[in-house]
């Protein structure tokens, strides 16, 4: 398993935070571990039982709080699973398998088959956004619909970056505040206070992934024939935007995409477009 804290002592005391603000979640929930072949994955499960189900996947340095301003809103209608990802500063193993092989696929195949599944709409951000991806291109008979929020492995990641980001952080808690506020963009001022101050805790204890993310070919992104909806920042400092949007828009046939000019890598604001889209009926050939 990765060791993915930079020390242990870190490590528990980020999880009790996250735990701490779990207690904060908007609408009753229900907490659930599901057995993997990557080990033990933490779900959060909210609204009717026998709504349709909603799949959410966060990004990289993140976990199951990055949905609370949403699930109020998308447990009215869904079954709402907040999935905190394998290998990320939540409740779920550090496994950290290779993004070249189709292991995360199959981590996700189980997480739908432990929670009795046999499609799902998946809603997902950033690494999410990979995953998400990988797993539609893989089995797209399990995905009913696909939301994505500024995905990876479509356009080119940026690396300019990085380097900035890897000076700032030797400059203690002002170098990692600045390093943040450029790496998620001017939408990360807004909403709840605490988010700053608990991203800034990850940042100090978590060890992120350094590899880069795969490029999905343009076969791989035609076999995306479910319904999908595409939100990026045209002020994303971390990936390709406006490559990501023509290179969707040229091999996803069910595609509805918005641009956002003044929006960076952190997505918010869109819980209402998202649920619009997610309440659209589809319609099936016959």
């Amino acid at each position: 398993m990765a060791r993915i804290y930079n020390t242990e002592e870190g490590g528990r005391a980020l999880v009790a935070r996250y735990r701490k603000l779990l207690g904060r979640w908007p609408v009753p929930s229900e907490e659930l571990r599901l057995p993997t072949s990557q080990g033990e994955t933490f779900v959060i499960a909210s609204g009717p039982k026998d709504a349709p189900p909603l799949i959410l996947l966060h990004g990289a340095g993140a976990n199951a709080l990055f949905w609370m301003r949403d699930v109020a809103q998308w447990s009215r209608h869904f079954r709402v699973y907040a999935v905190d990802v394998i290998g990320e500063p939540g409740l779920s193993a550090p496994s950290r398998p290779p993004l070249e092989s189709d292991l995360y696929a199959k981590w996700l195949n189980e997480v739908l088959d432990a929670l009795a599944l046999p499609r799902a709409t998946v809603i997902a951000v950033s690494l999410g956004g990979w995953l998400a991806l990988d797993f539609a291109t893989r089995h797209p008979e399990r995905t009913e619909k696909l939301v994505l929020l500024c995905p990876g492995g479509v356009g080119r990641q940026k690396y300019g970056f990085i380097f900035r980001a890897a000076f700032l952080l030797l400059m203690g808690d002002w170098g990692r505040r600045k390093a943040m506020a450029i790496a998620m963009g001017p939408q990360l001022a807004s909403g709840d206070a605490s988010r700053p101050a608990y991203l800034l805790s990850v940042y100090k204890e978590f060890r992120p992934r350094r590899v880069r993310l795969p490029i999905f070919s343009d076969e791989r992104l035609k076999r995306l024939a479910m319904p999908v909806l595409l939100i990026v920042g045209a002020r994303d400092a971390m990936l390709d935007s406006k490559g990501t949007l023509a290179r969707m828009k040229r091999n996803v046939a069910n595609l509805t995409a918005h641009f956002l000019t003044e929006t960076g890598h952190l997505i918010t604001g869109q819980t209402g477009v998202i649920d619009a889209f997610l309440r659209t009926p589809l319609t099936r050939a016959s």
